[in-house]
C-alpha cells in the first residue's frame, strides 16, 4: 500500500460521527468557560459590571485581557490533554480525568507565573472560576454524554466492529456486549483463526485470520476487538496491530474476565507483555465504617423526609381494608442470617399461603427471583404504593438498626437462598438494600440470569461512588417509574 493509499484508508476509517461529537463537545467547552469567565467579569469582580473594557487591573491591564487569555490557556489545556480523544470520549472515567487535569494545570500555571512575575490576582478568581468552570466542564460532558447514549441505543453514532478469536469466545464476547444497550458498539463480523464458517449465533464469520486486513477493508470496520485465540501465534498478532495502526482501525482487547468494573484494572506491562492486574472487592475496614455511616445519616434524613408520604400510606391501608398496616417477612441478610425485613402491606390478608399455587401456575415453583405477572393478590392500595416503592419505606428502619443498606442486592427469601449454588451464595457477602442495580436496571422485566448477574456486579464491584448514581437512579425512576416497578 502507497502513501496516498494508506493516507486515504486511514481519513476512511474514522467515523464522521466521531468527528462531529467531538466538535460538538469543543463547542460545549467553549460556551461554559465564556459563560463562567464573563459572568466572573460582569457580577464577581468589584467595580467590573459597570464596564469591563474600561475598568483596569494591577499592572494597568484590563481586567478583559487576562480573562481573554486564561479561557485560551483553558481551551488549549483542553486540547492538549487530549479530553476530545475518540478512544475515551463517551466511556469511561478518563474523559472526566482529563477535564480535571486540564483544569488543575491551568490554575496551577496561573498561580506560578503571577508568583514569579509578581502580578496580583483576584482570590475571588480562584473561588468562582475554578470550581464553577471546572463543574460547568463535567456537567457539559455529561450531557454530551447522554446525548450520546441515547442515539447510541438506536444504533446511531456507533463504531462498526470485527470480533477476532476462537468461536466460544465471539459469542461471549458478543452475547455481553449486546445485553447492554448504547455500549456504542456494532458488530459487523468476526475473524476465526481458521477458516470461514457460516455464523457464529447472527454473526457472519468474514475470513479467517490471514486474511483479517482485507475482511476488515471490504466491510468497513473501525474497531477490532480481540477476544483471544490459543492458536494466534505473538508474531502473527503484532503483524496484524501494525496493519490495524496503518489503517487507524481502533484495537480493543476483551480478556475472559467478565463483569470486573474498570477501577480494579490496572495495565502493568512486564518483560514486554501487557499483564493486567485486578484488585480483588474488599468493603471491609474504613470502606464498611463509610458506608454504615452513609447509611445511618441516610436513613435518618429520609425518615424525616418521607414520614408525611408514610402517613397517609398507613391511613390509606387502613381505610381500604381489614388487616395490619406494616408486613413483616423472613429475609437473608449478610453471612446467611435471617431477619425480619419491613414492608407496607399491599396484598390481602393469607397472601404468603398463596404464593405456591401461583408459582406452580405460571410454571416457576423453583425460580428464585420470580416475579409473579399481574399478581392478583396486591390490593388497589397497594398497586399504587408498588408503582412508586412506596411499600419499602418502612425498609429505612431495617437500614437505621444495621440489617440493612440504602444500597446493595435484592434481600430473598429463605427459600430462594436455599436454592443458591455457590456462584450465586456471593450475594450474601454484603448487607441486602433497599435499592440496587436489579431495581434500576429494569426490576421486574429482567430475566432472573440478568437480576443475579447485575447483583453480583454489585457485590464485586462496590464503590462509594457507585452507590450515589444507583441512588439518583433510584429517585428517578421513584419519580418516573415506567413499566419496570410490579
Amino acid at each position: 500500500m502507497d502513501a496516498a493509499a494508506g493516507a486515504a484508508v486511514q481519513r476512511r476509517r474514522v467515523p464522521s460521527w466521531v468527528r462531529l461529537y467531538a466538535r460538538r463537545l469543543f463547542y460545549t467547552d467553549t460556551a461554559i468557560l465564556i459563560a463562567t469567565l464573563l459572568v466572573f467579569g460582569t457580577t464577581v469582580l468589584p467595580g467590573l459590571e459597570a464596564s469591563l473594557l474600561s475598568d483596569t487591573g494591577p499592572n494597568d491591564l484590563p481586567y478583559v485581557v487576562p480573562l481573554v487569555v486564561i479561557g485560551i490557556l483553558w481551551m488549549l489545556a483542553l486540547a492538549a490533554f487530549d479530553t476530545r480523544d475518540r478512544h475515551i470520549i463517551g466511556h469511561g472515567v478518563f474523559e472526566y480525568r482529563r477535564v480535571v487535569d486540564s483544569t488543575f494545570f491551568v490554575f496551577a500555571a496561573i498561580v506560578i507565573v503571577a508568583f514569579f512575575l509578581r502580578i496580583e490576582v483576584a482570590r475571588t478568581f480562584f473561588l468562582f472560576a475554578l470550581p464553577v468552570g471546572l463543574t460547568g466542564l463535567l456537567v457539559g460532558r455529561w450531557a454530551c454524554r447522554q446525548w450520546l447514549r441515547k442515539r447510541q441505543a438506536t444504533g446511531q453514532y456507533v463504531y462498526r466492529a470485527v470480533v477476532l478469536g476462537d468461536r466460544e469466545k465471539i459469542a461471549h464476547v458478543v452475547k455481553q456486549i449486546r445485553s447492554t444497550h448504547g455500549t456504542g458498539y456494532l458488530i459487523v463480523g468476526a475473524v476465526t483463526p481458521h477458516g470461514v464458517s457460516d455464523m457464529i449465533g447472527d454473526v457472519p464469520v468474514l475470513a479467517p485470520l490471514h486474511e483479517a486486513k482485507e475482511a476488515i477493508d471490504a466491510i468497513g470496520a473501525d474497531t477490532l476487538i480481540l477476544t483471544g485465540a490459543d492458536e494466534i501465534n505473538p508474531t502473527a498478532m503484532r503483524r496484524l496491530g501494525w496493519a490495524m495502526a496503518e489503517r487507524d482501525v481502533s484495537w480493543v482487547v476483551a480478556p475472559a474476565l467478565t463483569d470486573v468494573a474498570g477501577p480494579r484494572i490496572h495495565a502493568k506491562p512486564v518483560a514486554g507483555l501487557p499483564l493486567v492486574h485486578v484488585d480483588f472487592p474488599r468493603l471491609e475496614g474504613y470502606r464498611r465504617f463509610a458506608k454504615r455511616s452513609f447509611d445511618i445519616v441516610g436513613s435518618i434524613l429520609l425518615l424525616i423526609v418521607t414520614s408525611p408520604i408514610m402517613l397517609a400510606a398507613a391511613v390509606a391501608i387502613r381505610i381500604e381494608g381489614p388487616g395490619p398496616v406494616l408486613y413483616t417477612q423472613a429475609r437473608v441478610g449478610r453471612r446467611g442470617n435471617t431477619f425480619a425485613m419491613l414492608k407496607f402491606r399491599s396484598m390481602v390478608e393469607g397472601a404468603d399461603d398463596q404464593l405456591a399455587s401461583l408459582l406452580d401456575l405460571q410454571g416457576a415453583p423453583d425460580q428464585p427471583f420470580f416475579k409473579i405477572a399481574n399478581d392478583p393478590r396486591i390490593t388497589r392500595v397497594g398497586r399504587i404504593m408498588r408503582r412508586h416503592s412506596i411499600d419499602e419505606l418502612p425498609q429505612l428502619l431495617n437500614v437505621l438498626s444495621g440489617k440493612m443498606s440504602l444500597v446493595g442486592p435484592r434481600p430473598q427469601r429463605p427459600a430462594e437462598v436455599a436454592l443458591y449454588d455457590d456462584v450465586v451464595e456471593r450475594r450474601l457477602m454484603v448487607k441486602p438494600g433497599m435499592s440496587g442495580l436489579w431495581q434500576v436496571s429494569g426490576r421486574s422485566q429482567l430475566s432472573p440470569e440478568d437480576s443475579i448477574r447485575l447483583d453480583l456486579y454489585y457485590v464485586e464491584n462496590w464503590s462509594f461512588t457507585q452507590d450515589l448514581q444507583i441512588l439518583f437512579r433510584t429517585v428517578k425512576a421513584v419519580v418516573a417509574p415506567g413499566r419496570t416497578a410490579h
